[in-house]
């Protein structure tokens, strides 16, 4: 009897310690490609593994017993199996499938048509409404200081207005689009980006690198692309609200309406308001403009017969801001007593598309937007009307390997000021009318892994002539998670002095245009690798680039030639921007994620054989943005922040004290995020935990805006006294960070599905 039980004992025994082995082979619906890389993981082991080249995977030592298995992929929803037994050697096959929670995002930008992030042959970053509420922001402007190579400049320390700098490149070289519309050029690149409101955003799309070939002029160094939600997929109800110990108040309002079976609406409101004057760096003028801020979205969306679509948007917009000396009143508007710079904005949008009822994919997009702006530097008024009409065909049509796309742009701007810009020789005001009509072709050729993209775009500007911009690019896919591209494209850009540069416009110096302007050109060259590493349930992303620019007739301010001058003239020579960036993301089995992405860049200038750099170009960039979540308690953490490196300030000569370049300075924040199931949240955080503020004589002679007691000699020149011993004039261009110290934020979020 003992000789049983004993028995009975081991063979339990060898039953229970048992080693397994659990193997198969992963499939991908509908694609021709492997399981490449794809994760195994066996939750209550902690163990897991990768598919191999045939997409087969195997795990060994296996106890018996019940499991829960995950299976991922870089480019599909996660599968999970519970309750799987094994206590034998199992084969088990698994088939994923797309899904609306993929990891691989869709993207339209870099060639005008919906495919997957990775199989677009133009690189293009992707950034969504999540990344911007880790570190909340009142604009998409501040949103994007966390973007590698991407660096929102302000570009003057009294009214705080700015633009977008990437890899380098001043911001009228970036092109802001709002679905695919050149809403935000001009005048309105100054003063148009801090209107968009964060609640009608559903992800932002960056291209790096000259994309004029399908969207025109300004596209030279890179556009960025504001996606809005779909009514038909928005939440019913979403609310954000929150402030800051500056007490700055910011509402994000959006309400989903249903039309019947075929219609759905978006109506999102954006309210900003800032009111409490500070003054902490003590040089008598606001550290931070006061600003009163409203802006009213509608978006409609139809579903027509046969599967095609329709959208159309309207967006008002009014901002009323100022900053200056903290006595300020709107009695001194345009006055010479007491310094200060107010700027009334008003702003209307239209923009929609509409799929014609055609045997072929015809789809009409279309866009109007007026700015209108009355604005006081000082006792220097500037009034300004700007009008853009844009509307284009494109015909989208696949040809065997060949994926066709032409379109037919057409472009009229209509701008007029009290400026100079806008004059006859006799005084008379004379309003800018420029047309643009334009024609582009693209082919996009498939072959197996290959894939080639040829343009080309032809347009007759008004005033200057043809330009003609061809661009290439190749796409070598290896798996779903190992891609190379390579790019190479012209640019060309259509100058406007005094929409795009603020110093124009301050009245601290006077503007000086040598000679007609020729547009701006450009030659790019970007290699782009994308790496997926897949280790058990994480894995690690790598995105590499080495980018490249060479400019000819390139326009830029010169500050140095004369303190009280900003003159404009064409590059005789030419002008350089390169460098490398590299985007590692980190997404671990427990609950971490890390991003991170630096960015190396050399930009000058050549002429009459001296290289120079420009001002405000820095050299090195870095951002991160570290996040952990405790999912029980419904908490999460995120630290985010970036770091630049030194870049050369606009100097009044070389008496003047103040530092010719800036220091290596960050900007780094903390938030902590309290989640309730039934959609509501409350979080709250640190903003620039380091207390960064540049130096408190950024603006140069704040006791003195007017230049009463600034003393000229003959030629020009400031002459030094004893008042003014550096022969300084008032400037507030020296500008490279905000005066916006430590301080904390708290607020709410609200989502009903």
């Amino acid at each position: 009897m003992k000789t049983r039980i004993l028995l009975i004992f081991c063979l339990i025994s060898v039953q229970t310690f048992a080693q397994h082995t659990l193997s198969g082979k992963i499939i991908l619906d509908g694609q021709s490609e492997t399981a490449f890389g794809a994760s195994v993981y066996i939750n209550e082991l902690k163990v897991g593994t990768t598919a191999d080249t045939s997409g087969r995977y195997q795990l060994t030592g296996i106890p018996t017993g019940t499991y829960t298995i995950r299976v991922s992929y870089i480019s599909m929803p996660t599968v999970t199996e519970k309750n799987v037994r094994i206590n034998q050697d199992l084969v088990k096959n698994f088939t994923l499938k797309p899904g609306a929670n993929a990891l691989d995002e869709v993207v339209v930008t870099g060639t005008m048509r919906e495919v997957s992030k990775l199989d677009s042959p133009v690189p293009v970053d992707i950034i969504t409404s999540k990344f911007i509420y880790k570190n909340p922001v009142p604009s998409i402007f501040e949103g994007l200081s966390y973007v590698n190579g991407v660096r929102p400049q302000l570009n003057c320390n009294v009214c705080n207005t700015g633009d977008i700098h990437m890899n380098g490149l001043e911001g009228p070289y970036t092109m802001v689009l709002i679905d695919g519309m050149p809403i935000v050029s001009g005048l309105s690149t100054v003063y148009g980006l801090s209107g968009i409101p964060n609640s009608l955003i559903d992800r932002v799309e960056i291209v790096k690198g000259p994309a004029s070939t399908l969207y025109g002029s300004e596209a030279v160094g890179g556009l960025v692309n504001i996606i809005t939600k779909n009514p038909s997929k928005a939440p019913v109800f979403s609310a954000d609200m929150f402030s800051t110990t500056w007490r700055d108040y910011n509402v994000d309002l959006g309400v989903k309406f249903i039309a019947g079976k075929n219609a759905s609406s978006l109506l999102g409101v954006s309210y900003f308001n800032y009111q409490n004057p500070i003054d902490n760096n003590k040089d008598g003028f606001t550290d931070l403009t006061l600003q009163n801020r409203i802006s009213i979205f509608n978006k409609w969306s139809f579903n027509l017969k046969n599967n095609r679509q329709a959208n159309i948007a309207a967006r008002y917009y009014y901002e009323d801001r100022w900053g200056g000396d903290m006595r300020w009143n709107k009695s001194f508007r345009t006055g010479d007593q007491i310094y200060g710079e107010s700027i009334y904005t008003k702003r209307f949008e239209v923009l929609g598309s509409y799929q014609l009822p055609v045997s072929e994919k015809v789809t009409l997009q279309y866009s109007f937007s007026s700015h209108n702006q009355n604005s006081a530097y000082g006792h220097i008024p500037f009034l300004a009307d700007q009008r853009i009409a844009f509307a284009q065909f494109l015909w989208d049509k696949e040809i065997g390997k060949h994926n066709l796309l032409i379109g037919t742009p057409f472009r009229y701007t209509f701008y007029n000021d009290n400026t100079t810009a806008t004059k006859e020789f006799d005084g008379r005001d004379r309003a800018d009318k420029i047309l643009l009509p334009g024609i582009f072709i693209q082919d996009e050729i498939k072959v197996g892994p290959h894939a080639v993209l040829l343009g080309a775009r032809y347009d007759y500007n008004s005033r200057h002539g043809s330009i003609f911009t061809p661009r290439a690019a190749y796409k070598y896919k290896f798996n779903q998670t190992d891609v190379v591209r390579l790019n190479v494209g012209r640019g060309f850009r259509i100058v406007n002095l005094f929409t795009e540069d603020h110093a124009a416009l301050t009245g601290a110096r006077q503007v000086i245009v040598k000679e007609a302007l020729n547009p701006e050109q450009s030659w790019n060259a970007n290699l782009n690798v994308v790496k997926k590493i897949v280790t058990g349930n994480s894995f690690v992303g790598l995105d590499a680039s080495l980018f490249y620019t060479h400019f000819t007739n390139r326009i830029l301010p010169d500050y140095d030639t004369n303190p009280n001058q900003i003159i404009y003239d064409n590059l005789d020579g030419y002008a350089v921007s390169k460098g490398v960036s590299l985007n590692v993301d980190f997404n671990f089995a427990f609950p971490l994620k890390i991003i991170a992405g630096g960015t190396y860049m050399e930009n000058f200038q050549k002429e009459n054989g001296v290289r120079f750099r420009p001002v405000l170009t820095e050299k090195f960039t870095g951002v991160w943005a570290i996040s952990y979540e405790m999912q029980r308690a419904g908490v999460s953490f995120d630290y985010t922040g970036n770091v630049y490196g030194p870049m050369r300030l606009p100097v009044l000569g070389p008496t003047d004290p103040r530092a010719k370049n800036s220091p290596v300075w960050s900007l780094q924040n903390i938030q902590i995020t309290k989640k309730w199931r039934n959609g509501l949240e409350i979080y709250g955080g640190i903003k620039n935990l380091l207390n960064f503020t540049p130096p408190a004589n950024s603006i140069a002679r704040s006791n003195d805006p007017f230049d009463k007691n600034v003393k000229f000699g003959s030629d020009g020149q400031v002459i030094a006294t004893p008042d003014n011993p550096y022969a300084l004039t008032f400037d507030p261009s020296y500008v490279y960070a905000p005066n916006q110290g430590i301080r904390g934020f708290a607020g709410m979020r609200y989502t009903l599905r």
